[in-house]
């Protein structure tokens, strides 16, 4: 597996620096978030220079520009809203073909499963289906995490089943949409909406030739109801039983720790557990 560095953890991290911390911490590679967070170096309507100059930035660091990943939901209620994200996906998948981005990480959306139907869920394949469309012409693969609904409560955060994280739904979209778009396969979300490891080991396998990358990361239960984000190894995966499962995997494993404060030492105490470490410090 290509060790990388997830976008989410370094929104408040500047490019330059997320560059300079993948080469201290050991990795090869670095998810480019575009316009899913107000400190995005790219946003929607940046110039041909501004292209260019993150063009530079990654070629100066030896870091290849293979995935991207930005923020949409088409599960919304209101469908015109669906309709101005797909603009606005369109648009990034134009800057993300530009960049000669190979992967581009979207959602299918975060509304709760059991509300996406009818005519929210055609809105929703409908949408992904057209930003397919645009990709396929920018040499571009949309790839829909696995990723659920996710709301604050008392003491933390609690996910909830989305049309990507609950199973059968997930088959039902993958079924409808065309082969092209993949997925980013990421184990915590699926188990923070309830699968145990062995069911999200039979998912990996069910769906691997469409598989484009991986998230790796944790959650730790705090409560009956709440999770926090963690290292991975430190939180309710089982991170022996989960290796194994994916040990076949040859492609990228982008690690995403969510934590902005600490992300340098979270990403390396999750590199350490990955490569089998007990010594969890940042540095060559």
């Amino acid at each position: 597996m290509i060790l990388g560095a997830a976008a989410w953890g370094l929104r408040e991290t500047p490019l330059k620096e997320q560059l300079a911390m993948i080469k201290r911490i050991g990795v090869r590679e670095l998810e480019l978030s575009i316009a899913g967070h107000e400190n995005d170096t790219l946003q929607i309507g940046c110039s041909v220079d501004e292209i260019k100059s993150v063009k530079a930035l990654f070629a100066a660091n030896d870091v290849s520009l293979i995935a991207a990943a930005t923020g949409n939901d088409f599960t919304q209620a209101n469908a015109d809203l669906c309709k101005d994200d797909l603009k606005k996906l369109e648009q990034v998948i134009e800057i993300a073909g530009e960049l000669g981005i190979r992967y581009l990480r979207v959602f299918a959306g975060f509304s709760p499963a059991r509300d996406v139907t009818a005519k929210r869920w055609d809105t929703m394949i409908d949408c992904l289906c057209a930003a397919n469309e645009t990709a396929q012409k920018h040499n571009v693969q949309l790839a829909v995490e696995t990723h659920g609904g996710v709301e604050e409560i008392e003491d933390g955060i609690r996910h909830f089943l989305s049309t990507s994280s609950q199973p059968d739904l997930l088959d039902k979209m993958l079924a409808e949409l065309p082969d092209e778009i993949g997925l980013v396969f990421d184990p915590a979300n699926l188990g923070a909406v309830g699968l145990s490891t062995a069911q999200v080991i039979d998912l990996y396998h069910k769906y691997q030739k469409r598989i484009c990358y991986l998230h790796l990361k944790d959650f730790r239960k705090v409560t009956a109801t709440a999770i926090l984000p963690c290292a991975c190894g430190e939180g309710q995966l089982n991170w022996n039983e989960l290796s194994q499962g994916l040990s076949g995997f040859s492609g990228y494993g982008f690690i995403e720790y969510e934590l902005p404060e600490d992300v340098e030492e979270g990403m390396v105490r999750s590199l350490n557990a990955l490569q089998g470490k007990s010594d969890a410090r940042v540095g060559n």
